[in-house]
């Protein structure tokens, strides 16, 4: 059941996204701005053809690959990892990995990710979405990372990524004593 959550919620990002980026390109496009908060908040059309915040443009090509990696990382993490336990990483891993997709179909069937939303008065980069949701799940991991989480004693990174349970208090106990023993004698 949880699975289906995930992936509805996940989908339920994407269509916002896709359904906000196709009202932008019919609404906004070719038009001046369209101020909804004058001097603060404004709606204007720009195609993206770089990365986050306009970074390295003209160079979509090279963040398909890697969002995919990113996306694919995440899938894994959700369903493979001890992390799922945990509800903050899982809205983390769902906004990132909306956010991812919505991104991605841009750049696969436009070579370019439509972005309209401008905060005017800190002149923040124009975004769309998708981004939001990549940002809001990124400092959710972080703060699922930073405050949230804490690795079980005798849990190895591998497990804790992959699955797997960490050895019984019995084993680690059995298995310290062991190694005394074969230094004493």
């Amino acid at each position: 059941m949880l699975t289906v959550i995930l992936i509805a919620a996940t989908a339920l990002l994407v269509a916002a996204d896709q359904l906000s980026k196709l009202w932008a390109v019919n609404a906004l496009r070719g038009q001046p701005p369209i101020p909804l908060w004058p001097g603060v908040f404004e709606l204007e059309y720009r195609e993206n053809t770089g990365v986050a915040f306009s970074l390295l443009e003209g160079q979509s090509w090279v963040f398909i690959p890697l969002t995919l990696i990113v996306m694919i990382l995440f899938v894994v993490l959700l369903w493979r990892s001890d992390f799922r336990r945990f509800r903050t990483f899982r809205a983390a891993a769902v906004l990132i990995v909306a956010g991812g997709v919505g991104n991605l179909i841009d750049r696969i069937r436009l070579r370019y990710v439509v972005d309209f939303l401008y905060f005017k008065l800190i002149d923040f980069p124009i975004f769309n979405v998708a981004d939001i949701c990549v940002c809001v799940g990124a400092a959710l991991l972080f703060i699922f990372l930073l405050f949230i989480y804490k690795e079980p004693e005798g849990m190895g990174w591998r497990t804790m990524l992959f699955g797997g349970r960490p050895p019984k208090a019995a084993d680690a106990a059995d298995q310290s004593g062991r190694e005394n023993d074969d230094h004493a004698g």
